[in-house]
């Protein structure tokens, strides 16, 4: 995302190779916590934007997702601050030989918020609505994960869309649901514990209109009520009354006390909307809020010596400065290898990013099963960049390098900061940078998107604990933001993606990673934790990599 025991092995496994994974429900019939009494308090935590509308399936923002989250629940999620995958509504699955059927034995004892059941026929009808997405929902921009997954739709009606992953899905008996792929994917378990594909009530998606939607696809108007006044999953928490979410300004959820599980401890849980990072931190001190995210590096050491908590998120990230290789001189190799070794990225990192980045070494985090240990480097060497510019026969070194405002990120809290530095060193070799930049949503994104920003600063947060949504996001087929086709590396990562076997599947990616930092498509130079900030009080929050923790278990004191 621009804008995250059985460990690693034993879950990649359990992708590739048809293990069969059964897990006990967390908490069961144990009512001895806080659950119905309530005695958890209401937490506030300060969100940077409003959800743009409360249906997974609809949405690409990590502040969308949060309360989707609290809300519903897919068939697979992950384990409490890491990447590997749980049972959650699905107790268990197996993949078929082939890899093309996936059998989903659902738990038994679960209802959605409207009293409803939850079964293999919701499963079909989620799986369904989602594969018969037409018009403006096939748009990318409005069901962003479907397609950036399963690729296409029923009746695909744009240029864009492919054949689709998803073929079907059957209902077997009450609780046995087998979906059918038209390929075999490594990635698709792991791509169910998105917030995009979660169960949600079928009556009420129906009764709410959910997929009533006018305008176009990059900006369309949903009509019906769905997403905005009555989400409805099977979650902890819940929206009980419409009027709870007070557009651009609050959303109260509440705690949801038939939970299939262990209720969760707080009785109220409210989003508080506070576009402004300083503001963020300043309803942190005046008490307003209990918490929020991605607190500004220069914040950290004062909000401490206040007294207030600060909690880490794994790194599951990577920053990077692209290079468009239509665009001369960036298109000559040895042009891109002295721009690697001109950056003092040790230096970057430890003058604009707080203690625990590390210095990236290739395009994905070292969390993740394929990382290469033995990749090409480039270590900061001014003179051997300066030697690769006159081998390069290059005598034109003008280039526009872009970056964005109005925007913090959690692998790039302050663009201009790098910026400044990487022009810096790229001058003292011999380079003349034209300064470009652009505010981020939407002129940045749509620009280096397009293939209009020669040398560019972006990154990556991943959506999903697998290597695929780090190399194949970005490199599995040509895309125009690095403005290269290389046949050698596309099919090697579509070969990785389809693999089943895991030892055979990490050799594909860590092979992918030698050839890409061989090929130099762009330079990664970090990996960080970002920071969240709680008051005295808080406890039971565990930050995750993916950003995608359960408030379930917080409590205030």
């Amino acid at each position: 995302m621009r804008g995250t025991g059985l460990k690693r092995r034993l879950i990649a496994g359990a992708i590739a190779g048809g293990l069969v994974l059964t897990v006990a429900a967390c908490g069961g019939d144990d009512d001895s916590g806080s659950g119905a009494s309530g005695d958890g308090g209401t937490l506030v935590f300060g969100a940077s934007a409003d959800p743009v509308i409360l249906d997974g399936a609809l949405i690409s923002d990590g502040e969308s997702a949060r309360p989707i989250q609290q809300i519903y629940e897919g068939l697979v999620g992950t384990e409490e601050g890491g990447t590997e995958l749980v049972p959650e509504l699905a107790e268990s699955w197996e993949p078929s030989d082939d890899g093309l059927q996936w059998t989903f034995t659902l738990r038994d004892d679960v209802t959605f918020h409207d009293g409803e059941p939850f079964n293999a026929e919701a499963v079909c009808f989620n799986f369904d609505r989602w594969y018969n997405f037409s018009g403006i929902m096939q748009s990318p921009s409005v069901s962003y994960y479907w397609n950036a997954v399963m690729g296409g739709f029923a009746n695909n009606e744009g240029p864009e869309q492919g054949e689709s992953m998803y073929a079907s899905c059957e209902a077997t008996d009450e609780f046995t649901a087998t979906v059918t792929l038209t390929r075999p994917s490594s990635t698709f378990i792991s791509a169910l514990a998105m917030p995009a594909f979660s169960m949600a009530s079928p009556k009420a998606l129906e009764e709410y209109e959910a997929d009533a939607v006018s305008g176009t696809g990059e900006s369309p108007s949903f009509d019906g009520t769905f997403g905005y006044e009555h989400p409805v999953g099977t979650g902890p928490f819940m929206l009980a009354d419409p009027s709870d979410w007070e557009r651009g300004s609050q959303l109260t959820l509440t705690r949801n006390d038939d939970y299939w599980g262990e209720p969760a401890k707080l009785e109220r849980l409210i989003f508080t909307v506070i576009p402004d990072g300083p503001a963020r931190r300043q309803a942190l001190e005046a008490g307003d809020i209990d918490g929020y995210d991605l607190v500004a590096p220069a914040d950290l050491g004062a909000l401490e010596q206040a007294g207030f908590q600060i909690l880490y998120r794994p790194a599951f990230n990577v920053a990077y400065v692209g290079f468009q290789q239509n665009t001369p001189p960036l298109d000559n190799l040895k042009i891109r290898q002295a721009i690697a070794h001109a950056i003092n990225r040790e230096n970057l990192v430890r003058t604009n990013y707080p203690e625990g980045s590390q210095v990236a070494t290739q395009f994905m985090p070292p969390e993740l099963f394929g990382y290469a240990e033995d990749v090409p480097t480039y270590e900061y060497d001014p003179e051997l960049a300066k030697q690769l510019i006159a081998e390069s026969g290059e005598t034109n070194l003008d280039i526009e390098f872009w970056y964005p405002t109005d925007v913090s990120r959690p692998y790039m809290p302050n663009a201009e900061a790098n910026w400044e530095l990487i022009r810096t060193d790229l001058e003292a070799v011999g380079f003349t940078i034209t300064p470009k930049r652009a505010p981020w949503d939407p002129d940045y994104l749509n620009t280096y998107q397009t293939g209009n920003t020669p040398m560019y600063l972006i990154g990556w947060t991943g959506d999903f604990g697998d290597p695929d949504n780090f190399l194949g996001t970005f490199f599995k087929n040509p895309n125009q933001e690095f403005a290269f086709n290389n046949p050698e590396i596309h099919q090697l990562l579509q070969q990785a993606e389809a693999e089943t076997d895991l030892e055979a599947r990490t050799a594909l990616y860590e092979e992918a990673n030698r050839l890409i930092m061989e090929f130099l498509p762009g330079v990664p130079y970090v990996h960080t934790e970002p920071a969240v900030a709680f008051a005295e009080g808080v406890s039971g929050y565990v930050p995750g990599p993916l950003n995608n923790e359960s408030f379930a278990s917080v409590t205030v004191e």
